[in-house]
């Protein structure tokens, strides 16, 4: 029987198909079945076209989804019988710019193994090379410049290959086959350390770096999305100067460990409690900060997170982290080198400039950073890694839509935590972690992420959803950007992200709680539950409202929330640490008193009440404390319900409130009883509802449920009531994930 005539075929393949060493794939995966052909870049999209027999076509098909790199994700648009191509080899064509709607930014990726092993191997000549890197690590979203991508259209377009690079870059065999950050240190960037007058180059400078460590000097140290502020972690005093220089006097410090021999983990493990879940959180190739509880026996000082029982930890990620964790074989302090609450820092002049007060020298490199990226935070909670923040190996975080958008759309997220999202078609980006944007170089930062997604993705937005509230600067800009603007209540936002992720087709009861938020009554929500979906909400419960002294002031003052509670009932509270009869004054006038039903306030106000925190230093201080010092078997009070005339019932706080400067029980026990309490409530409510509406799950989002301890107890009340019940995964329960929200709401709404 004579073989079938041979044939050619053509596929084009979507997703995370760039910047993950798919072309070198296609390539070596045709040189395996024979088949002449070539593979060629698109904008976003990868085109493979192959000949010959139908049995090794329908072979190579497959292997291209199902052995695809471990970080590509394929996916096949297109699947279609061509002309003969005329070819008698496999080649890698040139890339083609045209078109857009595929663009898949990749983010940054950690230090491979094999880059890892190498680096390490005398004989190498990459040995100890601080910005090694191959088509499966390095970095991606940092240095991409333009898509598609090349080399020429990243940060590395300025290091010329030497001939060894070269001929490992055209090398179908190597793994640098096509790696387009590739370098050595022949070619590629150089490290420079500066202390005082005082400057060493390449090794030296990382072994000057080292030294300077060792000594206890903090060193401003480049990655890749930023720089770091870093010390030894063990040297108190280094980290108590820190603290004062940067005018972080309590706000925990994350740190960064070594990573050694078999078990890579060995030395978290000394200083914090790891399970499955935290242990695959913290290797996973994103290397984010992970929270997990310190051991008591731990070696490190309390001062890296005053008044907590837990460390934010991370492995090291980059090449040059790996080598300065091995030279100097103690954990380190790797806190964010900025302005408290801006982007990282990303330029050496300006770190110089603004943290010449901070920082005692310097570890800088040459290889230009397109944008900033910080790292990404995650919080293991009911079992669950949960995405806190956004940034470095997860961002731009890429979501399939259920409903195409009617436009372009740009929706410009909160004041606080700020990231953007980007939506068209039934496609949507969310940006890295931004920041605050009370400060000028935040919305500068904020406006070049809102031009590069754009640019990167090929898209121009006609419309801009955000936030209600008209003084969030996002809102601001919202109101000049000249485009139409479509305005989300911001727990709507809030219920939408969560229901985007989990379930964009159900009825939700959402249970939206944090600090403070506009809502359309005028009043500042934070202690909701939202009945509907995306696009249709309604609130049916809340928090019993309270006039908040001292407005936005008590989020930093939690006194104010502490005072507030208490007139409400009639009862006094002295505060030691501040003058109230001015505050009484003006809440008896109704003077910056607005009304609000925040959660977070009521944990302020708790965490008060039990002498844990008059005055907060960062934001969530209080909460923080009040949640790591509870203990105990104290029962859950119950939250008397109420149901007004227009059908919204109200869950009472006054039994808290009366519970908590109850002398009988313990702060611990009371600070324990106070999240049973609220997590019972929350159930309640929910019974509540079901009686009165059909909605097929429950939702808790908000930056309250950051709060690891409430979370757990209210889904454990929640399933032993019969309901379903979630807690965003992959997006940012708190402000961080908004934008998505807004994105969707208004799209769907307004389409």
């Amino acid at each position: 029987m004579m073989d079938p005539p041979p044939e050619a075929r053509r596929w084009l393949l979507a997703g995370r198909v760039q910047g993950v060493g798919f072309r070198p794939f296609v390539f070596r995966l045709a040189q395996r079945f024979g088949l002449p052909g070539r593979v060629q870049n698109l904008n976003g999209l990868v085109l493979v076209e192959a000949a010959g027999t139908p049995s090794r076509l329908d072979a190579f098909a497959t292997a291209l989804i199902a052995e695809a790199p471990p970080l590509a994700r394929p996916s096949l648009l297109v699947a279609s019988r061509i002309a003969d191509l005329g070819l008698d080899h496999f080649e890698i064509a040139p890339s083609d710019p045209s078109g857009s709607l595929g663009v898949h930014v990749p983010p940054d990726l950690f230090l491979c193994d094999d880059c890892r092993r190498e680096m390490k191997q005398p004989q190498d000549r990459r040995y100890r090379y601080p910005f090694i890197n191959c088509t499966q690590c390095g970095p991606r979203y940092t240095l991409i410049t333009a898509m598609p991508y090349d080399r020429a259209n990243t940060t590395m377009a300025g290091f010329v290959l030497c001939d060894d690079c070269e001929r490992e870059y055209r090398d179908p065999a190597n793994r640098r086959f096509h790696a387009e950050p590739s370098a050595c240190p022949r070619c590629g960037p150089q490290l420079l350390f500066k202390h005082q007058n005082h400057e060493e180059h390449g090794l030296s400078a990382l072994e000057a770096a080292v030294a300077s460590l060792r000594q206890g000097d903090i060193v401003a140290v480049k990655g890749i999305g930023g720089y770091h502020l870093m010390c030894d972690a063990h040297n108190t005093g280094s980290v108590n100067r820190l603290r004062n220089q940067k005018r972080r006097p309590h706000k925990p410090l994350a740190m960064m460990f070594p990573w050694r021999g078999d078990d890579g983990l060995a030395c978290v493990r000394r200083h914090g409690m790891l399970d499955a879940a935290t242990a695959a959180a913290l290797v996973q190739a994103t290397r984010p900060i992970v929270l997990l509880p310190r051991r008591l026996e731990s070696t490190l000082p309390e001062c890296l997170a005053p008044g907590l029982a837990e460390w934010g930890a991370m492995l090291p990620y980059s090449p040059l982290h790996h080598l300065l964790l091995e030279g100097l074989g103690t954990p380190l302090v790797a806190t964010s080198a900025n302005i408290s609450g801006e982007p990282v820092l990303t330029e050496a002049d300006e770190v110089e400039k603004r943290l010449g007060l901070v920082a005692d020298a310097y570890l800088h490199h040459n290889r230009p950073i397109a944008r900033p990226a910080d790292d990404s935070v995650l919080k293991v909670i009911a079992g669950i890694p949960r995405l806190l923040r956004a940034g470095r190996g997860f961002a731009p975080i890429e979501i399939d839509l259920p409903t195409a958008l009617p436009k372009p759309l740009l929706a410009v997220g909160g004041h606080l935590k700020n990231t953007i999202a980007l939506g068209w078609g039934q496609r949507a980006v969310l940006s890295p972690h931004i920041g605050d944007l009370d400060a000028p170089r935040s919305r500068a930062i904020f406006q070049q992420v809102i031009e590069d997604l754009q640019r990167l993705y090929g898209v121009t937005v006609q419309e801009v959803a955000c936030d209600a509230h008209g003084q969030y600067a996002s809102s601001r800009w919202a109101a000049t950007c000249g485009l139409p603007v479509r305005r989300v209540w911001h727990h709507h936002a809030h219920a939408s992200a969560l229901a985007l992720e989990l379930g964009p087709g159900d009825t939700w009861l959402v249970f939206t709680w944090d600090g403070l938020g506009l809502g359309e009554d005028g009043t500042l929500w934070g202690g909701e539950a939202l009945l509907g979906r995306i696009g249709r909400w309604q609130r049916v419960a809340q928090l019993r409202p309270f006039h908040l002294c001292g407005g936005e002031r008590a989020a930093r003052e939690p006194w104010r929330s502490a005072v507030s509670l208490c007139w409400e009932l009639g009862l006094d509270f002295a505060v030691p640490a501040a003058d109230v009869k001015l505050a009484r004054l003006a809440w008896q006038r109704r003077l910056n008193t607005p009304v609000t039903t925040a959660a977070g306030r009521l944990f302020d106000a708790a965490a008060c009440l039990l002498g844990l925190a008059e005055v907060a230093t960062y934001e969530g201080q209080a909460p923080m404390r009040l949640e790591h010092v509870a203990s105990g078997e104290a029962d859950a009070i119950a939250l008397p319900l109420q149901q007004e005339p227009s059908g919204l019932v109200t869950a009472d706080w006054k039994p808290l409130i009366l519970a908590l400067r109850n002398p009988q029980l313990s702060v611990p026990e009371r600070a324990m009883q106070f999240h049973r309490s609220l997590a019972r409530g929350i159930a309640e409510q929910a019974g509540w509802m079901r009686r009165r509406y059909a909605f097929q799950r429950v939702g808790l989002t908000g930056g309250v449920f950051q709060n690891r301890l409430l979370a757990q107890l209210a889904l454990s009340a929640l399933k032993e009531a019969g309901f379903e019940a979630r807690l965003p995964e992959n997006i940012p329960c708190n402000d961080g994930g908004i934008a998505l929200g807004q994105l969707v709401e208004a799209g769907y709404r307004y389409g």
